[in-house]
């Protein structure tokens, strides 16, 4: 069935309400509310720079900035997929009762945690602000780290959100991967400290290289290079096409086992 106009705007309308619907209950009842995704990570910089900065104060300069802007970005990734695993399950009620598009909500809690990861700016803009890193024209560029970084991010929700209905068992081992990622990716050390066969390694790791460019742009004033670029782009697009190909294979199946 083609897909219209009318169906864009019906999803559109189902995006915007679910992630307006997410946005109010993570914060209902909060005394500080929002200031959480301001709070959390500075506190998180705070506790992490106190343990590791004896350890890499001197190969990395301006080391709280380059930890808070590598945990955001990572971040990102890390909680719109977790979300992205469960998100067809938690929607079994209402995709047993209407007809709607499934695509909708593992893109949702991608763009769920790119609001939350906007607001986490605020601390990135405080932190660096503090420490009189001075914003280059460079940081113009975010914009198509954060293009490449959705499209990644919503590839693998939407792998994710598929291979859980049908096995469940990648709940708990997507927890595992990211815990493991969390350490096979430079964001509390640097990649100039691996051995040369650990940075052979590490470009086959797409955080990696988006970690490494928002760096570039905000911390180090650089103007990431056409390979950068192209790199980032094919980590997206190989991410993205590799979940659209599971999700639309598998689809139709989910009311059988959700």
């Amino acid at each position: 069935m083609a897909y219209t106009r009318e169906n864009l705007k019906k999803d559109g309308f189902i995006l915007r309400m679910l992630v307006s619907r997410d946005f109010k209950l993570k914060y209902r009842r909060s005394f500080l509310g929002v200031l959480w995704s301001i709070l959390n990570p500075l506190l998180m910089m705070i506790i992490m720079a106190a343990i590791f900065t004896f350890m890499f104060q001197r190969t990395i300069e301006n080391y709280a900035v380059y930890l808070i802007l590598g945990m955001t970005l990572f971040n990102l990734m890390s909680l719109s997929t977790n979300g992205g695993v469960m998100s067809i399950i938690n929607a079994a009620p209402l995709i047993k009762k209407i007809r709607v598009n499934k695509l909708v909500f593992p893109l949702e809690t991608v763009l769920f945690e790119l609001l939350n990861y906007a607001l986490s700016l605020i601390a990135v803009a405080l932190v660096m602000l503090f420490f009189k890193i001075i914003p280059t024209p460079n940081l113009l560029l975010l914009p198509v780290l954060l293009i490449y970084v959705l499209m990644f991010c919503a590839g693998l929700s939407l792998m994710l959100s598929a291979l859980t209905v049908f096995f469940r068992d990648i709940i708990y081992l997507w927890g595992v991967i990211i815990i493991a990622w969390t350490y096979a990716t430079p964001l509390f050390y640097s990649y100039n400290d691996l051995a040369p066969w650990m940075q052979s390694i590490m470009r086959f790791n797409p955080m990696y290289h988006y970690v490494d460019y928002i760096r570039q742009i905000a911390l180090w004033g650089t103007t990431p290079s056409l390979h950068d670029n192209l790199v980032c782009l094919l980590c997206a697009l190989v991410a993205l096409a590799l979940g659209l190909f599971v999700f639309r294979k598998t689809q139709n199946r989910f009311i059988l086992y959700v």
